[in-house]
């Protein structure tokens, strides 16, 4: 009966859909465990920033969390898993391997929620600066056992060149045409996210085109909230710029207040239009602090910043001169199964996923003597069987479920001429 049920999970190809949320958080974490740029342990102290980020990754809860600006250090990417990520009885955080191929001491790191997905495989597209990480993860969908499939996300983490000047535009317009040339050798439209510190100021600049006017347009990205301008220092644009969030800086921090838009996480096509299970969810995409009132000022002036708690506004202000940016996509995972017997039983309707009671409803074209409606789990066991004499017509049926345990459970119904219907559901609690 297992291998039956294995066969049919497999090769059957009905899709009911589940559906998760994923929250993904990028952070520039200002020399995290560096001494460069006038940062050091006594201004930049890591133990300071790990109660800072203490408060603020358990008020995002990201379930993918990447950043720039970490000690290229595997003592130190670990310290925030142990030290920030893993406490107080969350033990399910995980990391990606630390690539070190630049010679600069800046690395990015990711982080993920390890009960929603693992991590396949990791790469890096080396250029003249940093190095630019590229982390396949996929979903732990709950029938992966049973259909080998599910949801895939690609996580491009970039930190690329800073400056204003010619030298500064070409080399970072070089780090985005390695990408895309390397996305485009690979060939494959994928559910990509490219997020990073991109230190562009307007998306008029040839970096940033060479990302969302690619020759090949299936590999383009897409800006989630559709800005496109000069963002720096630019009032049209107070709702989403990401640095500095100091005025006067001092020897660590950037200073200027809020004018540029430097941090940004873009979106393949697929998960723009939600067209391989991953797709983004219109308005959640933020700048955490960011209340669109404090142009060329401190987050923490007035007037006061109430788009976050006033605890997280503090973290955010002295953890990094740079604010997080978030956003929500949906997995929209689909469960394979076939529908047979369509010459037998038409407009085959239930509720999936369940919780209390299934409720079944479908009509008979023919003249079915002696159907029988039965409920097996994913081990064989017959959780629900009834038979019934019917002919020509429609058929309601509801069957109380609350005593069964959550699970992916088989529903069939067939007759006595040999007729049948195979589909599936989720249980939930």
């Amino acid at each position: 009966m297992k291998l039956l049920l294995s066969i049919i999970f497999l090769l059957f190809s009905f899709y009911l859909p589940a559906q998760d949320t994923l929250t993904v958080m990028h952070y520039n974490l200002l020399f995290y465990g560096c001494n460069e740029s006038g940062c050091n342990s006594s201004n930049n102290n890591m133990n300071d920033k790990d109660n800072y980020l203490k408060k603020i990754i358990p008020y995002v809860k990201p379930d993918i969390f990447t950043v720039n600006e970490i000690n290229c250090n595997e003592a130190i990417v670990q310290r925030i898993l142990d030290n920030v990520l893993n406490i107080n009885w969350i033990t399910y955080y995980k990391r990606a391997n630390l690539n070190c191929y630049s010679p600069h001491q800046l690395a990015n790191m990711l982080y993920y929620n390890s009960k929603k997905l693992t991590l396949k495989s990791q790469s890096v597209v080396e250029t003249n600066v940093r190095d630019i990480n590229i982390y396949k993860l996929y979903y732990n969908s709950s029938d992966l056992p049973y259909t080998n499939d599910t949801a895939f996300v690609i996580c491009i983490v970039a930190h690329l060149k800073a400056g204003s000047d010619s030298d500064d535009l070409a080399e970072r317009a070089d780090e985005t045409n390695r990408l895309m040339n390397h996305l485009n050798n690979i060939g494959v439209a994928d559910n990509y996210v490219f997020m990073g510190d991109f230190n562009i100021r307007s998306s008029f600049e040839e970096s940033f085109q060479n990302i969302i006017n690619y020759a090949n347009a299936a590999i383009r990205f897409y800006d989630p909230i559709d800005k496109p301008g000069d963002w720096h220092n630019n009032t049209s644009f107070t709702d989403y710029h990401t640095q500095s969030t100091h005025t006067n800086g001092g020897n660590c921090p950037v200073g200027g207040g809020m004018d540029d838009r430097f941090d940004f996480i873009m979106i393949s096509n697929n998960i723009k239009n939600g067209l391989d299970n991953v797709e983004y969810i219109n308005g959640s995409y933020w700048a955490v602090g960011e209340d669109g009132q404090h142009f060329n000022k401190a987050i923490n002036s007035l007037p006061t910043n109430t788009s976050v708690p006033a605890d997280i506004l503090d973290a955010l202000y002295n953890m990094s001169d740079h604010l997080p940016v978030i956003m929500d996509v949906k997995v929209d995972k689909t469960l394979s199964i076939k529908e047979t017997g369509k010459n037998y039983f038409a407009n085959v309707r239930y509720n999936n996923p369940v919780n209390d009671k299934l409720n079944l409803s479908f009509k008979t074209i023919n003249n079915c003597q002696n159907i029988k409606i039965e409920i097996i789990s994913i081990i064989g066991q017959k959780i629900f069987k009834n038979d019934f004499e019917v002919s020509h017509g429609s058929i309601n049926f509801s069957i109380p479920l609350e005593h069964i345990k959550k699970g992916i459970y088989l529903l069939k119904i067939y007759d006595s001429k040999g007729n049948s219907f195979v589909g599936k559901f989720i249980k939930h609690d």
